[in-house]
């Protein structure tokens, strides 16, 4: 493996598995270290293609998604760094294929759990095509003020602590990436920062060792001293000793082996990681230390002696004059999501859309203020929930289910009235429901079942400005304007409307007062003088009830009704009791497999 440098400021890579956090993070270390361009050219989601919105600074920039791997590679063929986000079940399968192919040079794979014998393959087909695998079970590496893989060195705060927002003068290698984090720290600290880290992770095999790293950082100039940081388990730490015996290594090496606790302990320790288990004395923290100092390592004594030995071999570097201290360079305010500044309190921003019917936040849904376990446990029904998400209070009983009895009366009026007409013609053309019963609600106007609203308007108006049926009538005729809720193409004086009927013997039993469905019937009687088909129809009876229903309760007040009636609340109860039967009629025509409508020849007028 050996060779030198892996990344550069110019290093670009292909994300497998979209994940946000990450992927937002290595975008933030970009702007924070200065780079010209986004480290991740992008996104390798199976199934999907497209684009995902993150922010690179200030400015938000669409990354692309790929299906394939082969897609995104043909794509991005400078992105040579492949980092897997997959599971264990598919990191194996899908870093393969990244392998194979030629623009890709350098794998991380981030899963635990990785089935021994597929990371044994990929590590064969990695080295017989001088190709770097960084994992399984890795957090991944940095290069400072260059690159980074995913959540590699944590939180931006962490990154800026440690000063790895650029380069300093020591090469880095471990096992573990939590304790990665920690010894950024730690070397931060004591010399003037981290040049290059890498986790190799903690599995039994790992794609590349502890020693490839450091024959590596050993070939690159401005690493002047390597920190190697092993644990129990395992021999990759003797392929280092091998190397510094055989005088591969000619930069100073601190070393230490974690895991020295481990013979405090009566029986075999499983530490962590897959292979932080000493499988006899050559494993174990002790030995390994030993080894590594016998080699020529500096070893410390314990862990906490590390950063003392750290910090001892680095003053000697700058005092023979082989480290010239990094100038220090304050890096950019990375600028905070909107959201976390909304938490914190250090922002206020407007909100696009008010809302006060309901509420999904918290344990439950809430339709104005009863939480949605409530409706079920009282027994509300759909008059019910109609009030509250409608009205924004809880209407009498009686109120609620007139409101039912209006949507069953109006559900259908059969297959031959024009929006269900429509709604036949426009199934039976092989449209979907939502086409279909849309096609059928958009007939609904003043002269189909949208008259309610107009009904309770006018009457409204002409009673309450103390007008006779006969004022009434006549000025709107002056007008040009028929009386809204009267008329039936079908129903006569001596055939009324049945719906109408079940409506008003209804409000006579059950409402407090029904002056306005009264003035409607005095309205009716007057226009039947004038025409038999001149009668009360389903829009007029329930224009005229529901203002006895809003007057009537008490609960609502005259600037209410108003709104209420301007609004259009009322015709908005037709519109859903008809789409209960609008849906049945398109189901029903699916369901007998009628084929596309033709309206016969015999039935259209044809004339110059």
């Amino acid at each position: 493996m050996a060779t030198g440098q892996i990344f550069s400021r110019t290093t670009q890579a292909l994300f497998y598995n979209y994940k946000q956090l990450p992927i937002q993070r290595m975008l933030d270390f970009d702007f924070l270290c200065g780079r010209e361009t986004p480290s991740v050219a992008g996104v390798i989601n199976p199934g999907s293609e497209g684009f995902q919105k993150l922010f690179f600074g200030q400015e938000e920039i669409a990354i692309p998604v790929h299906s394939t791997i082969e897609a995104a590679c043909a794509a991005h063929p400078t992105a040579d760094v492949f980092i897997n986000f997959a599971s264990f079940r598919s990191a194996a399968a899908s870093s393969m294929a990244a392998l194979k192919q030629p623009t890709i040079r350098v794998i991380a794979i981030i899963a635990e759990g990785v089935p021994e014998s597929d990371t044994k393959q990929l590590i064969t087909y990695a080295r017989a095509n001088n190709k770097v695998v960084i994992g399984p079970a890795t957090v991944g590496g940095i290069q400072a003020g260059a690159f980074k893989i995913g959540d590699t060195a944590g939180t931006i705060d962490n990154i800026i602590q440690c000063k790895l927002y650029r380069p300093g003068s020591v090469g880095f290698v471990s096992k573990s990436g939590g304790m990665s984090n920690e010894m950024y720290n730690t070397i931060a600290r004591v010399t003037d920062g981290i040049y290059e880290g890498i986790a190799i992770g903690g599995d039994v095999f790992p794609g590349s060792t502890l020693s490839d790293h450091i024959l590596r950082f050993n070939n690159i100039p401005q690493v002047k001293m390597m920190v190697v940081l092993g644990e129990l388990g395992g021999r990759d730490e003797y392929s280092l000793v091998e190397a510094l015996k055989q005088g591969k290594v000619n930069k100073p090496v601190v070393a230490w082996v974690s895991g020295t606790c481990a013979t405090l302990f009566k029986s075999e320790v499983q530490f962590g990681h897959a292979g932080a288990k000493s499988g006899g004395e050559m494993e174990s923290a002790q030995a390994k230390n030993q080894a590594l100092r016998d080699a020529g390592a500096i070893v410390p004594t314990s862990y906490e002696a590390l950063e003392a030995a750290i910090a001892k071999t680095f003053e000697k570097l700058v005092g023979d004059g082989k480290v010239t201290p990094v100038k220090e360079v304050k890096p950019p305010q990375i600028p905070e999501d909107l959201s976390s500044a909304i938490k914190s309190g250090k922002v206020r921003a407007p909100t696009h859309i008010i809302s006060t019917i309901s509420d999904d936040r918290g344990e439950e849904p809430s339709y104005a203020g009863i939480p949605m376990s409530s409706i079920v446990e009282q027994g509300y029904g759909v008059g019910d929930v109609i009030s509250l998400l409608w009205f924004k209070r809880s209407l009498p009983r009686y109120c609620t289910h007139f409101i039912e009895i209006c949507i069953m009366l109006c559900a259908d009026h059969g297959p031959c009235v024009s929006g269900a007409h429509n709604t036949i013609v426009t199934a039976r053309a092989g449209k979907d429901l939502v086409s279909s019963l849309v096609s059928g609600l958009l007939t609904i106007g003043p002269r189909f079942g949208g008259a309610i609203d107009d009904a309770a308007r006018y009457f409204k108006d002409a009673y309450d400005r103390g007008l006779t049926p006969y004022e009434f009538v006549e000025s709107m005729k002056k007008k040009g304007i028929r009386v809204p809720g009267i008329g039936h193409r079908i129903k006569r004086g001596d055939n009324r409307d049945k719906r109408v009927e079940l409506l008003q013997r209804f409000a006579r039993t059950h409402f407090p007062s029904v002056k306005y469905m009264e003035y409607a019937v005095e309205v009716e009687n007057y226009t039947l003088s004038k025409a038999n088909n001149l009668v009360l129809n389903v829009d007029g009876a329930i224009g005229s009830l529901f203002l006895d229903l809003l007057a009537g309760s008490g609960m609502f007040s005259k600037q209410e009704i108003d709104e209420i009636v301007q609004i259009g609340y009322l015709n908005g109860l037709f519109v859903l009791a008809r789409s209960i039967g609008l849906i049945g009629h398109t189901f029903d025509q699916k369901r007998l497999k009628q084929p596309l409508y033709r309206h016969p020849w015999e039935d259209v007028l044809y004339t110059k």
